[in-house]
């Protein structure tokens, strides 16, 4: 199993001011790619680094904010486009189908499947078990931390919420863990920051810590040092997220992946060769 992060940014100015890169992460297997909550420009990085949407089984949104999940209708259509090929399976809380709907009908209906997230889910997707760890609290928004395992690793996602004492437990024997910290500081809002890490990082004890999420407070005070603080209050090997990170299982080894397409657009040569395929056949 490893984990391919498209970008790493969290929060309203660092998101949509793009100051980093956002997008959501891919958890994969030999048999399995997962996308988990894509944000804006998950389409582009993609392409960037030469993963092809239709290759996608399942899509996953923990919750309906628009970092989250900005990109799904146009990763579903890229996926399965539009009636061509149904195909793919959506991991959704209910009321982000609902109210307010983030997904629109026309590309739901081209889905093969459709999963709602809730207290004690658990499905496989070829071969990568995803559970529902526990309902986070988050402004009011129905949010879902989740677990992946596959091959007896475990990879826990403590996204957006208020920190929790339950959590440790809700997260504990996971191998490795991403925490969605978006600030440095303590304040008085529904995600987490540095304090609340710590707290995490020491109570769950996994192999390597991923900070993921970051706001403005986090990319300005730099990513090596908000590491070395982490590690040395916690003991724990911890890295910040950066977009097309890739970090590995067993070995919890990272790399940066190298751009295929840097500028996200695909060679027309890869178009040939698709469709020589399909005339061939």
């Amino acid at each position: 199993m490893e984990i391919v992060f498209l970008g790493s940014a969290g929060g309203r100015v660092a998101v949509f001011k793009q100051f980093r890169s956002s997008g959501g992460f891919i958890v994969r297997s030999e048999k399995t790619n997962i996308h988990i909550d894509p944000g804006p420009g998950a389409l582009i990085r993609l392409t960037q680094i030469g993963l092809k949407p239709e290759e996608t089984d399942a899509f996953v949104v923990s919750h309906k904010h628009l970092d989250h999940c900005t990109d799904i209708n146009t990763l579903i259509e890229a996926k399965t486009m539009g009636s061509w090929n149904k195909s793919g399976t959506l991991l959704t809380p209910e009321s982000a189908l609902t109210e307010d709907p983030i997904v629109l009908r026309y590309t739901l209906k081209n889905l093969e499947r459709i999963s709602i997230l809730k207290e004690d889910f658990s499905e496989y997707i070829k071969g990568i078990r995803v559970t529902v760890s526990m309902k986070h609290k988050h402004q009011d928004v129905e949010t879902y931390g989740l677990i992946f395992e596959n091959n007896g690793e475990k990879l826990g996602y403590i996204t957006d919420g208020r920190f929790e004492e339950k959590m440790i437990e809700a997260y504990s024997g996971c191998d490795a863990i991403i925490i969605n910290m978006t600030f440095i500081k303590e304040r008085d809002m529904d995600h987490l920051n540095m304090k609340d890490a710590i707290r995490l990082i020491k109570g769950i004890r996994p192999k390597i810590a991923i900070i993921n999420h970051t706001g403005m407070e986090v990319i300005l005070t730099g990513y090596s040092k908000v590491e070395k603080e982490l590690e040395d209050a916690t003991g724990i090997k911890t890295i910040v997220a950066r977009e097309f990170l890739k970090v590995s299982f067993p070995s919890m080894e990272f790399s940066k992946i190298k751009l295929k397409n840097p500028i996200g657009i695909r060679s027309l040569d890869e178009w040939r060769q698709e469709h020589s395929k399909r005339t061939d056949s």
